[in-house]
C-alpha cells in the first residue's frame, strides 16, 4: 500500500512513566506473556544503542539537510527509549527477578563479539531490518485492544509512547541505508541476520526468566495457549509476514499507510509530552 500520508515530525519527547506498582505478572496477568514482554524489555536499551551507533557511523554520507535532521531526531528518540526502558529494569528487580547475567551475556555476544566483527555497512542492514519489526509491533500495538484491556497503564503508556516514535522515524535507518549501499542483497543478508539474531535472544531472555518462577507458573492451560498463539507474533504468523514483505525488491517502510495511527495516539495523550 502506498503511504498517502506526508511524513510526520521527529519529535524528540521526554516522558516520564511510573513503574513502582507494576505487579510481577502485568500482562494478562500470566507469568509467560508478562516475561515475553519483559524479554523485550531486557533487549531494547542496548540494542536502541547499536541503532544509534550504526546510523551515526555514516553520518558523513547523509548530504540531504532534511534527513541529517531526522537522522538527528531518531537518534534522540531511541536514546528516550532506552532510558525508560532501562528504568523498568528496577521494577523486575523489585520482584526479585535476576537479569544482570542475562544482560551481560546479551550484549557481550550481540555487541561486544557479533557487532564488532561484522562490517558496519552490514550492522546497519540488520538495523534496517530490526526497525522493520519494531514498526511491525508498533502497528500491532496500536490496532489491537491488547495493552489497553490487559496490561498495566504503565507498561501500557511505556509501549504505546514507543511504538508511535517508531512509526514516526520507521524510514529513517532505511534512508539512510539507500544511500550508503542500495544493494538489494545486503538489505536482505541484514534481514537474515537480523530476525535471527532478534528471535533468538528473545527467546533466551524469555527462558531466562521463566526459570525463576514456580513450576506451576510455568504450564499453561488449554485456553492460554491458544491466547498465546493469538497474540504471540512469533505464533500468529505476523513476523513471518513482516519478514515476507521486506523481501520485495520495491519495499519501503513509508509505503505502510499507518503515519495516522501514532499522530491520533500521541494526541490523544498530549498532556504527557
Amino acid at each position: 500500500m502506498v503511504n498517502s500520508e506526508p511524513r510526520p515530525e521527529i519529535r524528540v519527547r521526554k516522558p516520564s512513566f511510573a513503574f513502582g506498582d507494576v505487579p510481577r505478572h502485568w500482562l494478562f496477568g500470566n507469568a509467560r506473556a508478562s516475561h515475553l514482554a519483559n524479554a523485550l524489555n531486557l533487549l531494547f536499551p542496548a540494542g536502541e544503542r547499536f541503532f544509534i551507533r550504526s546510523v551515526r557511523h555514516f553520518l558523513d554520507r547523509v548530504d540531504d539537510p532534511a534527513l541529517l535532521e531526522d537522522v538527528k531526531r531518531f537518534m534522540g528518540q531511541e536514546v528516550r527509549h532506552g532510558m525508560e526502558h532501562e528504568r523498568f529494569f528496577e521494577a523486575l528487580a523489585a520482584h526479585g527477578l535476576e537479569f544482570r547475567s542475562f544482560l551481560s551475556w546479551y550484549e557481550r555476544l550481540a555487541f561486544e563479539t557479533i557487532e564488532k566483527r561484522s562490517p558496519p555497512e552490514l550492522n546497519l542492514s540488520v538495523t534496517v531490518a530490526l526497525e522493520h519489526f519494531t514498526a511491525m509491533f508498533a502497528e500491532r500495538a496500536l490496532t489491537r485492544d491488547v495493552l489497553p484491556n490487559n496490561a498495566h497503564p504503565a507498561m501500557r503508556d511505556l509501549l504505546m509512547w514507543h511504538a508511535c516514535e517508531e512509526l514516526e522515524h520507521k524510514a529513517v535507518a532505511f534512508d539512510v541505508l539507500k544511500k550508503v549501499n542500495p544493494s538489494y542483497a545486503l538489505r536482505i543478508a541484514g534481514l537474515a541476520a537480523g530476525a535471527g539474531f532478534f528471535v533468538f535472544f528473545w527467546l533466551a531472555g524469555t527462558r531466562h526468566l521463566m526459570k525463576q518462577e514456580p513450576r506451576d507458573k510455568r504450564a499453561m492451560s488449554r485456553q492460554e495457549l491458544a491466547e498465546a498463539r493469538k497474540h504471540n507474533v512469533l505464533l500468529n504468523g505476523e513476523f513471518l509476514g513482516a519478514f515476507v514483505d521486506y523481501l520485495r525488491p520495491d519495499f519501503h517502510p513509508a509505503q505502510n499507510d499507518n503515519y495516522h495511527l501514532a499522530r491520533t495516539w500521541l494526541n490523544e495523550h498530549a498532556s504527557a509530552w
